[in-house]
């Protein structure tokens, strides 16, 4: 049979839209295309070179590909998020833990439970990116990894010595301890993997994801990151800010936050040793902030008890909470919920970037301080560790309701778990690539080919040689090895006869000033006086000459 040309196929596709009304994909709304959409379209009318030209239409046709399915796919994501919903008259700060697990199912309410540890507190914690390991360090040196959801305990010890904090590493297999003099990395079983003394009285933990990256502040006032893949320390930068122990970074740009006692806040990149940006918000000393996880919005608190939320878009103040006490800390989740601790006070509100909250949306009383508190990624549950041990709050609407398996998978196996590390490996973003702007890597820097050759040469402190000549790929039998090697001798040829014309130029202009010097080539005087150049004496050999 014979196969059917484009022609014949678009007016056969033709002739079924005519008569079919619903023929194709079905439109899919803009407000959620703009959901999936990370960024602007390259213009690619200005670009000349065809083939970089083809290769950008082709990567955003395949990103447009790839936002549209992601979109479709929503029909497909059958969890919702969920809030507290309460009668008339009655509001949702008035509801208590126990009400909430009384009516909640028995997964949901199995997620509630309370670790008394009067002993060693007070505690830092810290959960996994997927959701399914706590790890909880006290103060006077208990150390403790285990599986939240099923309370199978993975490791447990006690180092000896005061812990200031503790940090979850790339996988649930490490994990950072900054002790009392230096920092240790633990493995999953509580075996001592690596002493860094050069990260010595280490006052607190961040990772970043994407660059592998361990940053650590101390008492001394110098921010340090960490490469954790290679061992080596990227940047060390003293900050001239004293003793840093409130610390956060931007998790859009990766950008860290640090709060000075003159209620400054800096942002840091480990590409230079000064701050990138230094905002004043509050009179008195900075207590804690947090960045919601789109890194628009920022939320700092202060002793003057205080609590403000800025747009880092503007760097400008949108709104200002006065509260009861100054909140030691503040987290956001996964849904734009903030949780801040006012003393043995916990409160929750309900996205309060967009508009002032008059009340919170939980209240939740203890019996000791807060020292830290950390939402759950992917469930409803903040965790909360205080000097008495640590208890697990279920917050209705906090988590995402859906994950992504390739992103970060509570499910996963250990197969899966090498993989993905492994990929993760490939693709880790360099140090230098972090500033405010995250999307500087898809701009073109329209820099003159003239300025680039100069910046080499002031940092090499020399000229470099040209490359050598590679002749282009040329199709149906022309890039052979016989023709290419023709190609290259003819431009090697053409490249010395252009050389041998130059030195013989400069050779005669060199003979005409010697001649000239011996006065064998007199200047000639016109009739009003003035000298001309002299004319070239010609010679009987000249006709040898080419």
């Amino acid at each position: 049979m014979n196969k059917m040309t484009t022609k014949e196929e678009e007016t056969a596709e033709n002739e079924i839209a005519a008569k079919d009304p619903f023929y194709g994909d079905a439109p899919i709304p803009e407000d959620r295309l703009e959901r999936y959409n990370k960024g602007t379209r390259i213009k690619t009318k200005k670009i000349r070179d065809r083939k970089l030209k083809g290769t950008l239409d082709l990567t955003e046709k395949k990103y447009g590909s790839a936002v549209k399915q992601a979109a479709r796919y929503e029909l497909l994501l059958t969890e919702e998020p969920g809030f507290l919903e309460t009668e008339e008259g009655e509001e949702s700060w008035m509801i208590d833990q126990q009400s909430i697990v009384k009516e909640a199912d028995i997964a949901s309410a199995n997620k509630h439970f309370q670790l008394k540890l009067e002993e060693f507190g007070p505690y830092r914690i810290d959960y996994t990116r997927n959701g399914r390991h706590l790890l909880i360090g006290g103060k006077r040196g208990h150390v403790a990894a285990f599986d939240w959801m099923t309370k199978r305990l993975t490791c447990e010890m006690n180092v000896m010595e005061s812990v200031e904090d503790i940090k979850w590493l790339h996988t649930e297999n490490m994990f950072a301890v900054a002790q009392r003099k230096w920092l240790y990395i633990y493995d999953n079983q509580g075996i001592e993997i690596h002493c860094m003394k050069r990260l010595n009285d280490t006052l607190r933990l961040d990772f970043l994801p994407y660059h592998f990256l361990l940053t650590t502040t101390n008492r001394h006032g110098y921010l340090q990151y960490t490469d954790i893949s290679t061992g080596n320390i990227v940047s060390t930068i003293n900050t001239k800010g004293g003793r840093l122990n409130v610390m956060c970074h931007n998790p859009h740009n990766a950008v860290v936050l640090l709060g000075h006692h003159n209620g400054s806040i800096s942002m840091w990149s480990p590409n230079q040793k000064e701050p990138l940006v230094r905002m004043l918000c509050h009179k008195t000393a900075i207590r804690s902030m947090a960045v919601e996880k789109r890194g628009n919005y920022l939320a700092t608190a202060g002793q003057d008890r205080k609590m403000k939320i800025f747009d880092l878009r503007m760097y400008k103040p949108l709104h200002s909470y006065q509260l009861s006490t100054g909140p030691s800390n503040l987290c956001f989740s996964q849904r734009n919920l903030l949780a801040a601790t006012s003393n043995n006070v916990v409160e929750i509100y309900n996205d309060p970037c967009i508009q002032v909250q008059e009340r919170p949306y939980l209240v939740h009383k203890m019996k000791l301080p807060a020292e830290d508190i950390a939402f759950c990624p992917y469930e409803d549950v903040l965790g909360v560790g205080a000097a008495d041990g640590f208890v697990s709050l279920l917050v209705p609407g906090a988590g995402e309701p859906n994950y992504d398996a390739f992103e970060a998978n509570p499910n996963r196996s250990k197969q899966q778990r090498r993989e993905w590390e492994v990929k993760a490996l490939l693709e880790k973003i360099q140090p230098e690539m972090i500033s405010l702007d995250p999307f500087m890597l898809s701009k073109v820097d329209h820099v003159t080919a003239e300025r680039l050759r100069k910046d080499r040469e002031e940092i090499l402190g020399y000229v470099p040689d040209k490359p050598a000549f590679a002749p282009r790929h040329k199709k149906k039998g022309r890039s052979k090895s016989g023709h290419v090697e023709k190609r290259k001798k003819k431009v090697k040829g053409e490249k010395l006869r252009n050389h041998i014309r130059d030195e013989m130029k400069t050779k005669r202009e060199m003979l005409k000033k010697d001649e000239r010097k011996a006065g064998r080539l007199p200047h000639t005087v016109t009739t009003d006086g003035s000298q001309v150049e002299p004319a070239i004496m010609k010679s009987a050999l000249d006709r040898f000459k080419k």
